[in-house]
């Protein structure tokens, strides 16, 4: 695989019911897979009319450090408890550039970036704000859930103009063990600080999503789609 062509993932799509007006690229956490969201679809109550193809794309499975160097899927390495101590830049950078091929592959099936929003858990959710902060074309939207900024130190000399206005939805558990409340709201209050506009929310759960949290997400994606289609 080349650097500058990665092959496109695998994932798990749901298609609408006719062509789709929108995409959402929703990237899973450390150890699942792409068939770990498709079941919280139907539950954030998003309107037909509004077209959405929902990808769900699978990490390629490498050995994850911090697990004893188990193979299992994974965005990036994880080389410590402390996620801030040698990050693998060259596993999070890799990851993007598949993310950049999802997109460019959804505008090639007629859905420009304009109408692409890139969602994730955790280790998904770092991918789709790295990402999405860098890319060069405006996105409609981005969600973080319990997950946290990767290689922070790079966010203000490499972020891109096209997306400083995208807004951004975060939520994070309460008595989250795996990445803490704490690390989300710095994450949080990091992103306020450069001017871009999120919308934080956090819940009484630990490392996982909650149906409060799916309700909230829901009307955030309905007020996306809906204005996108005014």
């Amino acid at each position: 695989m080349s650097q500058t062509e990665p092959e496109l993932l695998p994932s798990v799509e749901i298609e609408p019911d006719g062509p789709a007006k929108h995409t959402v690229i929703w990237l899973h956490g450390l150890g699942a897979d792409g068939h770990d969201f498709p079941p919280i679809v139907p539950e954030l109550g998003v309107r037909g009319e509004h077209a959405v193809r929902w990808i769900f794309p699978h990490a390629p499975a490498i050995p994850v450090t911090v697990n004893g160097g188990m193979v299992m899927p994974a965005w990036y390495d994880i080389r410590g408890i402390d996620f801030d101590l040698r990050q693998d830049e060259e596993g999070i950078q890799a990851s993007s550039r598949r993310v950049e091929c999802l997109i460019a592959h959804e505008n090639e099936r007629g859905v420009p970036t304009n109408r692409i929003c890139l969602a994730g858990f955790s280790q998904g959710g770092a991918i789709a704000l790295f990402t999405a902060l860098r890319h060069p074309e405006k996105l409609l939207g981005i969600v973080a859930l319990s997950t946290y900024l990767v290689l922070e130190e790079t966010i203000r000399s490499e972020r891109h103009d096209a997306n400083r206005d995208t807004p951004i939805f975060q939520a994070h558990g309460t008595h989250d063990p795996m990445v803490t409340v704490d690390r989300g709201r710095r994450s949080h209050e990091a992103l306020v600080d450069m001017g871009y506009g999120t919308e934080w929310h956090d819940y009484p759960m630990m490392h996982q999503v909650c149906a409060e949290e799916i309700e909230a997400l829901g009307r955030w994606f309905e007020t996306r789609f809906r204005a996108d289609l005014a």
